[in-house]
């Protein structure tokens, strides 16, 4: 209950925010709509004012002058109502950017284990379509205060014309705000389940086109497609509810509404009888009558309304997630050393680090060993702040890493991970992604310790190559991925497994390479292979989220347990170890 009344709150404060966004726009968007509303309030007097003169007969000047400001006042509201929609479509395109970039910063700077709460496709939908129809908060609101001048000024002014007249109306008042109500209520449900729905479908569809290759080679293309699609009767089922709640409003509301005009129109015609009313003050009380009862308006601005904030609901789950917090703090010189103190990490309700313990001397390469489960990959995340713990602290030379810059941080600390993602125009642009205008030689310089400088020079365009058509293999991918960290770390590198794809030839010059071609000061390694551990100064080795010993490879190589993760035997192990 009490993340709902949070997300709720969360998204409260995003719809006022996000017309405060724009409130110049949207209030010069009300002015605009409440002169369109005055213009169409003072144009039934207007006629029957002109109507009776003429009746009366009127002198001929007294006639055209209010026949001309009828044509005025029609004038103003074409000119008006083309204002609005120029203004409407600039503001909905201004708040719609301004909540995709607040959207696309959060997710980005709550970190990777955070976003993972949403499927990629579901962040997808809430960044494209669902901001876009957020993005309709502020002109909806504004149109809707400005909607609401006609009715109530027509009721006003059925009221200076004859009191009869408004309360003949205002007897159909109370059924039409019940109408309303019921609309919203309803609409809101339906709408929250139908955007609920696409984001579900989009997760799968990204989910199917990232493994677009496993499919076919499964041959279950029409398989993948129905699940794909298996939403799709929700979404029809609250489609066809959002239609049907509108129409019945709609039909309600044409059932209500002809009555109230004619009752107005009926009351009207007696007093008009009774010499209460004049002719054109009947006119201008009959146009009014419809005015007042623009329900089918109000319902159409109400919708808006309710699905822009259905939007801006799905958009606040997402902002509702904190992002980290980073301090100001730049860390004192040192060799790296990297210190966890009780970390303790859970997922699941199931903790996958246990109040670990561990000290990485400053300067050393230490290789982290463990059976599938035991937590490496998040010690890894938890070592270089892609992930906060749940309890505990991590330092890098004895400062807490949330007390570190953000950008002191990132410069300080190097990842490489076993399926890297590749950005950036050229396979420069790879190498040196989040460098700040990173100098060609250096780009070079990571790509020879990574052993990739070969075959990428045997590209059309060697370095300049278009990242996006360079005929990579899986293994030259992870070496372009180690040379961006490379080029990026300083004192601290974490490679999170990121040599699985290579040959051992290879793997082992990369090694080399490390120790004494690679800037970081401290290497954390997160090893499956026993050759990877074998050269590391020393090997941690984890099992169920706990440090279960520390210590030089050939060292634990004499225990099974530790042999046995590996998969290995005795004299694998003794050539791993090289003796």
């Amino acid at each position: 209950m009490s993340v709902r009344t949070d997300t709720a709150r969360t998204a409260n404060r995003l719809l006022l925010a996000a017309v405060r966004h724009s409130a110049p726009r949207t209030a010069v968007l009300c002015l605009t709509s409440a002169a369109g509303s005055a213009a169409a309030l003072l144009l039934p007097t207007a006629l029957g004012r002109a109507l009776d003169l003429l009746l009366r007969h009127g002198t001929a000047a007294q006639a055209a002058r209010w026949t001309l400001l009828c044509a005025a006042l029609l004038a103003a509201s074409v000119a008006l109502d083309a204002a609005q929609t120029l203004l409407s479509g600039t503001t909905d395109a201004r708040t719609t950017a301004w909540l995709r970039d607040r959207l696309l910063h959060r997710i980005l700077g709550i970190g990777p284990d955070a976003a993972a709460r949403f499927t990629p496709g579901d962040l997808v939908a809430r960044c494209t379509g669902n901001a876009a129809t957020a993005g309709t908060a502020a002109t909806a609101v504004a149109s809707l205060v400005a909607t609401l001048i006609t009715p109530v000024g027509a009721l006003v002014a059925l009221t200076l014309i004859d009191p009869w007249l408004s309360a003949v109306f205002l007897a159909g008042g109370p059924l039409l705000a019940l109408l309303l109500r019921t609309f919203a209520h309803a609409s809101s449900d339906c709408v929250a389940r139908y955007q609920r729905a696409q984001g579900a479908m989009a997760g799968r569809l990204v989910e199917a086109l990232t493994g677009a290759r496993t499919i076919a080679a499964a041959g279950t293309a029409e398989w993948e497609a129905a699940r794909v699609l298996e939403p799709l009767p929700e979404l029809s089922r609250q489609g066809h509810r959002m239609w049907q709640v509108q129409g019945r409003a709609t039909g309600q509301a044409a059932v209500l509404v002809p009555l109230l005009q004619t009752a107005v129109l009926a009351v009207g015609g007696v007093r008009l009888g009774t010499g209460h009313l004049s002719v054109g003050e009947l006119l201008a009380a009959s146009r009014y009558a419809v005015l007042a009862t623009g329900v089918g308006v109000f319902v159409g601005r109400l919708a808006a309304l309710v699905s822009a904030r259905a939007a801006v609901a799905r958009a606040a789950e997402v902002l509702a997630v904190p992002a980290m917090p980073y301090g100001d703090r730049k860390p004192p010189g040192g060799d790296g050393e990297l210190e966890l103190r009780g970390v303790t990490v859970v997922r699941g309700g199931v903790p996958v680090l246990d109040g670990l313990d561990l000290r990485v001397p400053g300067g050393s390469s230490v290789a982290v060993v463990g059976r599938s489960g035991a937590g490496k990959s998040v010690l890894a995340a938890v070592a270089g702040r892609l992930t906060d713990p749940d309890a505990g602290t991590v330092l890098l030379d004895g400062v807490p890493l949330p007390r570190i810059a953000r950008q002191e941080l990132r410069r300080e600390v190097g990842y490489a991970f076993e399926r890297p993602a590749l950005f950036g125009t050229t396979i420069a642009d790879a190498i040196g992604y989040g460098v700040d205008r990173p100098a060609p030689e250096r780009c070079v310089a990571a790509a020879r310790a990574a052993h990739a400088d070969d075959f990428v020079r045997l590209l059309p365009g060697a370095y300049q190559t278009e990242r996006a058509r360079a005929p990579l293999s899986g293994g030259e991918i992870q070496r372009l991925g180690l040379a961006r960290a490379f080029a990026h770390c300083g004192r601290l590198l974490i490679l999170d497994d990121a040599t699985s794809s290579l040959d051992s030839v290879t793997e082992l010059r990369i090694s080399e390479a490390l120790a004494h071609h690679v800037p970081a000061r401290t290497r954390l390694l997160i090893a499956h292979r026993a050759s990877t551990a074998a050269r590391a100064d020393l090997v941690v080795w984890l099992e169920d989220g706990r440090v279960r010993a520390v210590g030089p490879h050939g060292r634990l190589w004499k225990l099974a347990e530790y042999r046995a993760v590996f998969g290995g035997s005795r004299s694998e192990g003794a050539a791993d170890d090289g003796s």
